[in-house]
Order: C-alpha cells, then sequence, then structure tokens
C-alpha cells in the first residue's frame, strides 16, 4: 500500500474534479486541477499565451465556464502561486480529453526543469463494464466519459505505491505530441495519428474526433461542412427549437451529434449555435429569445433557433466557399478558416485548400 508519507508530500496533477476530490480524501495536500477540455477552443504552446487565449475564448460564452462555483479556475496548472513538491504524480486515465492534457502537463513540467525522472505517471484502463461509476452507453466510439476516479481507493493506492518514471524516450514522445498539436501546421500531428505513436493508442480515436470538426471537400472538389455542422443543420428545422430540443432530437443524427457533444460538453452546442446564428456572412441559422432568461443558469433553455432556406442549401449542396460557415477554433488552428484553409479529406486527410 501506498506511503501516506509520499501521498502527502508529493504534487499530484489531476484533470478532472472527482480524481482531485479523491486524492485530497486520500491525504493528498498539493493536488494542481488541471481540468480544461483541450479537445475544443484553441491551445497555444506558450503558457501564457495559452492562459490569456483559452480566458478570452471562454468570455465569447453566454455562460463562460473557466472557473468553478467558487470562482477558482478549472485549469491550474500554469498558476504562479503551485507549489511543484517533488516527485509529481500525474494521474490520467484513457480519456481523449486527459490524454491531451497529460501530453501538456509533460510539455510544461519541462519547461520547468523538472525531470522526467521525477515525474510518475499513473494511467488507468476503463473500469469494466460490469461496474461502471461513469454513466455512458458503451458503444461510444470516442472516450471522453471515464475517469481516475471511477476506481476504488485501495486500486489507486496501490498504483501509486508502484509507480515508475516513464522511460525519458517516452516522456519525450509525449512533449512533441504537445508540440504539434498546438502547432498552426496540422499536418505533422495528424500523421503522427495515421501511423501510430508507439505507447499512445489514444492517437487514432483522437483524429476520428478531430476530423469531425473540419470542413470536408469530396474527390469531385466539392467543398460540404463538417460533420459536427452538418449534424446540427439536420436536426435544425424552420421551426423554432431550444438548444435542449436538439440534443434530445428522436433521430440517428441526434445520436451521431452526441458521440461528440460527449468529448466537448454540450453546452458546445450552445456556443457553435450561437456562432451560426452570429455568422450575418451566411444567414444559416437565426436566433430569438428562449423560455428561460439569459444567464438564469439554463443555457439550454435561454435561446431557440431555427434554420434558414440558406442553411438547408448549405446542408445539403454544400458550401461555395469556406467562409459561408463560422470559424471554429482548435488546438493549433481554426476549420473553416480563410488564410489557412484546411479540408478534410475522404480519405481522413488533411489539405490546403
Amino acid at each position: 500500500m501506498a506511503d501516506i508519507t509520499v501521498l502527502g508530500t508529493s504534487t499530484h496533477v489531476a484533470f478532472d474534479m472527482p480524481t482531485t476530490e479523491r486524492l485530497s480524501q486520500l491525504g493528498a495536500l498539493n493536488v494542481v486541477r488541471a481540468s480544461d477540455c483541450l479537445l475544443i477552443g484553441p491551445s497555444r504552446r506558450d503558457a501564457i499565451e495559452h492562459a490569456r487565449t483559452r480566458e478570452a475564448w471562454f468570455s465569447l460564452s453566454e455562460e463562460p465556464s473557466d472557473t468553478d462555483e467558487s470562482g477558482e479556475k478549472w485549469d491550474r496548472l500554469y498558476a504562479s502561486d503551485v507549489r511543484w513538491d517533488l516527485p509529481v504524480a500525474v494521474w490520467a486515465s484513457s480519456n481523449l480529453s486527459e490524454r491531451v492534457n497529460l501530453w501538456r502537463t509533460c510539455s510544461w513540467l519541462r519547461c520547468l526543469g523538472i525531470l522526467s525522472s521525477d515525474v510518475l505517471v499513473l494511467e488507468f484502463d476503463p473500469v469494466p463494464p460490469a461496474r461502471p461509476r461513469s454513466h455512458e452507453r458503451p458503444t461510444r466510439p470516442f472516450d471522453c466519459s471515464t475517469s481516475v476516479s471511477d476506481h476504488p481507493d485501495s486500486v489507486l493506492l496501490e498504483r501509486l505505491d508502484r509507480a515508475r518514471p516513464w522511460p525519458p524516450e517516452r516522456y519525450a514522445r509525449a512533449v512533441r505530441l504537445w508540440d504539434s498539436y498546438v502547432d498552426e501546421n496540422p499536418l505533422p500531428f495528424m500523421e503522427s495519428c495515421a501511423r501510430g505513436v508507439a505507447d499512445f493508442p489514444e492517437l487514432a480515436p483522437l483524429w476520428a474526433l478531430l476530423s469531425c470538426f473540419f470542413p470536408r471537400r469530396t474527390t469531385s472538389g466539392a467543398l460540404r461542412l463538417s460533420r459536427f455542422d452538418e449534424l446540427i443543420l439536420t436536426i435544425l428545422s424552420a421551426e423554432w427549437q431550444t438548444p435542449l430540443a436538439v440534443a434530445v432530437h428522436e433521430s440517428q443524427a441526434r445520436i451521431d451529434l452526441w458521440d461528440l457533444l460527449s468529448c466537448t460538453g454540450d453546452l458546445f452546442l450552445v456556443d457553435r449555435l450561437d456562432q451560426w446564428a452570429n455568422h450575418a456572412l451566411s444567414g444559416a441559422v437565426e436566433r430569438a429569445p428562449g423560455p428561460k432568461p439569459p444567464g438564469s443558469g439554463y443555457p439550454m433553455l435561454s435561446k431557440v433557433y431555427r434554420l434558414t432556406e440558406h442553411g438547408a442549401r448549405l446542408r445539403d449542396r454544400g458550401l461555395e466557399q469556406l467562409a459561408d460557415a463560422p470559424s471554429l477554433s482548435m488546438a493549433g488552428i481554426e476549420a473553416y478558416s480563410t488564410s489557412a484553409p484546411w479540408v478534410l479529406l475522404e480519405d481522413g486527410g488533411l489539405a490546403r485548400l
């Protein structure tokens, strides 16, 4: 069983609130929470720029979510008051969001001058389906709901007791993955996902997820909406709908949409609908006040949206130009960018338009 002294004197990095709380309950005195979902929104290599860019991105939302109810930041990895006592134990599940945060954490610890030999990475497979605590349907194509906290205390303590540093080569690969993830050129990262990187099996499903947010180009050269946007505009109609109505729509499109929202969070649906409604160039989606007032704690009910005839044409016939759709920040790039126009090909690769 893990030495309680080591548990209390080490620095622990956790990627969600349940794990943060569990570690504290077990006796960890210095837990750094880094639970930002980096699968959506901009990310940057430089810590100061990353924090500033993420804060600006969150501020665009009707209900910013970069802080908890007490006002403390969800992501404290770069906080100036963190005390990095050694060793540093990094707790990570197979959750795709946690895997990206794991790469970022390795990169940041290296920037701080902390040696990989002083970092213990504790990896956890999903809890067997017979006794899961994360209540998600098992057929989802992306693992974005599992948590270290799904495991009992005895497993957490036993894993800490036998934790060892990663080999330097593996640690360096994690740092390189973060560097390529936040780069303005997505090709190296996409190619790493396609060919695979030893000890990082999350790359293939991660790219399958991220590729759903890129506009597509067919073999004939036609431009189509991203899979994510196509699903939203398929569920929308000429009738006014709240985001909640979109999310619970009885259709295969809703099931496919929820596979993606399970990784981004349901409020991302509200954000994307607002981006479409604010995109005057296309006039594809209209917005009006919903049954609940803005800021009342019901973002899924505070507005209603409907699809215009032009929006239906974009969905059915495709785009004339990338500017027909609102841009979407993710990792180091923007989907639908006219200045750096990356499109998804039918073979799953990327190309400049």
